[in-house]
């Protein structure tokens, strides 16, 4: 505290400061990146262990027997869908009640914004169909969901026949105490999003859906199943939710527990663990598990239909049986009993899960990265907008020199107070800025009409070649705003610009951070050097053209790419610009369809910032 209250030695900071600036913001930089590179090697890490009490032992016994039964009962699903060309709503009402339990339908439809062109769909309807197994042994305020999307084709068919199978042995066990809701969700993602509208009385998106007339208790957990194919070699669990939303460690813990426990081969992002960490190979897939964690969380899109209950304060996760280990198979019994034994350890939950982490990055599924251990890294990025906001600063602040009789010099007293910005100097760039950031948000959905009546494109091309347009046409923005001002912009002026930008920038990426740190990180890593470093001194050309690269646009086509690099898929630059229009329908999609904030965020507040940097570069 001395070191601040004292005048001299705050005046010695601040200088200190001042002085080494750019070295300093050069080394934070370099820092926070080896910081976040460091997370993923193993001695940096924590080990998973079970925070709740109720969950701690594995020790109970798992007898589900009737693994080809709910194979066989699978394969009758798929032939009843494949007659009805769609989900088989009254067969499977009649084999639900044939369980013993009480069961429901749900209508839903819903029109979206414009065709889903990889879903090929737009006018959507369809039926869910769900079973509520009571709890002998409680008063019924308490509820559990498994649930299983009915996908088209021959897709998860085996899903469901398992999860009916399990209807039929939970059934017939008396040891439940809360209500255990089976769902067979139709389209996916929509058919799950209006059962929980409807379980929970909102109605956030806009959706058509008839009223329940069945409910269990307060909905404490829910595992949603996915089996990809006939032959399981090992089953993957996938965490990443809406707005990039995790659930609650311990329900991580309790899948890692009961796969060790049966002798299940278990992934994370489909990588199986390794344990030669102390070598490059190791290390190198440690970085490469956790960096697809961080880009599907920062994608903001729910990665499974669990992802839609974790907005309700339901800790969710999805568990996928993927085929990819040719040298292992899994049956339906072990993971029937899997699925029983995670459920049984559920069931005795006192209270909603709480004492484990709920910000984290997993590396594997056997340690992981609490916020305490990255959010270093993203705060050496951070601080390097304070230290040029400080310095702007200070140059501001700097009176005028003074002769040696301790008198300012006249003319300079004078140039300062002609060259002081005025409020519409500063205002002007930020109104024009956010009016472009609205426009990128708007125009695409209301003007896709339009596009389609004069030019030879799809509805879904209208969309997105219109946010494409709308984006480049911001970068007009310079000499628009130089257009309503009076005169030329002064020193000073771009000055306070890039002070005021640099600040709302900080604050912009510290609450993304928090609420999204996958997010956060990734725009820090490129707007933080654009933003330090841009004045309307540098080289105009290589400053533009280094401006562009690092925008958010060019951020999302390069993520697109190193996506792909990471789940060991690489696409040619025709075929990676194909998916990243196909990303760009998806994000507006997800918002209009879920509620994801990715879109808005960037279109509202990310791009008008960049864009006030783009005017300090071609300020006159």
């Amino acid at each position: 505290m001395g070191l601040l209250s004292d005048p001299n030695r705050r005046r010695a900071l601040i200088n200190l400061l001042t002085r080494l600036n750019a070295p300093i913001c050069v080394v934070c930089y370099m820092a926070g990146v080896a910081w976040f590179m460091g997370l993923a090697f193993e001695p940096f890490t924590l080990r998973t262990y079970m925070s709740e009490n109720a969950m701690g032992s594995t020790m109970v016994e798992e007898r589900f027997p009737s693994g080809e039964r709910a194979v066989a009962t699978g394969r009758e699903f798929a032939a009843h869908k494949k007659k009805v060309s769609g989900m088989p709503v009254e067969w499977l009402v009649k084999t639900m009640q044939a369980r013993g339990l009480e069961v429901y339908t749900q209508r839903f439809s819903r029109t979206l914004p414009f065709p889903d062109e990889n879903k090929e769909r737009y006018m959507v309807k369809g039926t869910n169909v769900y079973g509520i197994l009571r709890a002998p042994r409680a008063p019924r305020t308490e509820a559990l969901v498994l649930s299983a999307p009915c996908t088209p084709g021959d897709n998860n068919n085996q899903a469901v026949g398992l999860l009916l199978g399990l209807a039929q042995y939970f059934r017939n066990q008396i040891y439940w105490a809360k209500d255990i809701i089976f769902l067979v969700n139709d389209h996916d993602l929509i058919g799950m999003q209006a059962w929980l509208e409807g379980y929970h009385h909102t109605n956030t998106t806009g959706m058509d859906w008839s009223p329940l007339q069945g409910r269990g208790g307060s909905i404490q957990a829910a595992l949603s199943l996915e089996l990809s194919s006939d032959v399981v070699t090992s089953m993957d669990l996938v965490l990443e939710g809406l707005n990039g939303q995790l659930p609650n460690l311990d329900l991580a813990n309790l899948f890692y527990a009961f796969c060790q426990k049966i002798g299940v081969l278990c992934t994370i992002q489909g990588k199986l663990q390794r344990n030669d960490w102390d070598s490059v190979s190791g290390y190198s897939h440690a970085v490469q598990t956790m960096m697809l964690m961080v880009m599907k969380q920062a994608s903001g899109r729910p990665w499974g239909d669990h992802g839609l209950f974790l907005r309700y304060h339901i800790e969710a996760a999805t568990i996928k049986g993927i085929n990819s280990f040719r040298q292992y198979k899994t049956d339906a019994t072990t993971i029937g009993r899997l699925l029983e034994g995670m459920y049984r350890k559920l069931n005795n939950l006192l209270e909603r899960l709480h004492q484990s982490y709920f910000f984290y990055l997993m590396p594997s599924l056997s340690h992981f990265v609490s916020i305490g251990y990255y959010m270093p890294a993203f705060g050496l990025l951070a601080v390097i907008l304070l230290l040029r906001a400080l310095d702007l600063w200070v140059q501001l602040a700097t009176p005028p020199p003074t002769t040696e009789d301790g008198i300012a010099d006249i003319e300079q007293v004078r140039h300062a107070h002609s060259s002081s910005p005025g409020v519409l100097s500063v205002l002007t760039p930020l109104v024009i800025s956010h009016l472009t950031g609205a426009a990128l948000y708007m125009l695409p959905i209301r003007f896709q009409e339009m596009a389609v009546e004069h030019f030879p494109v799809s509805e879904t091309e209208a969309v997105v070649l219109t946010a494409i347009a709308v984006y480049t046409a911001g970068l007009a923005l310079p000499h628009n705003t130089h257009r309503l001002l009076s005169g030329e912009g002064t020193e000073q002026g771009w000055r306070v610009l890039k002070l005021v930008a640099l600040l709302y920038l900080a604050v912009l990426l510290g609450c993304t951070a928090l609420i999204n740190f996958s997010l956060g990180f990734i725009l820090a890593l490129t707007l933080v050097p654009a933003a330090a470093f841009v004045t309307p001194h540098v080289p105009k050309v290589l400053s533009a053209f280094v401006l562009v690269i690092l925008s958010p646009a060019c951020t999302l086509l390069f993520s697109v790419f190193f996506f792909q690099e990471l789940q060991e898929m690489p696409v040619s630059f025709l075929d990676g610009w194909l998916l990243y229009l196909s990303v760009i329908s998806q994000g507006i999609l997800d918002h209009f369809l879920y509620g994801s904030l990715v879109y808005p965020l960037i279109a509202l507040l990310v791009y008008p910032c960049w864009l006030l940097f783009w005017n300090i570069l071609f300020w006159k």
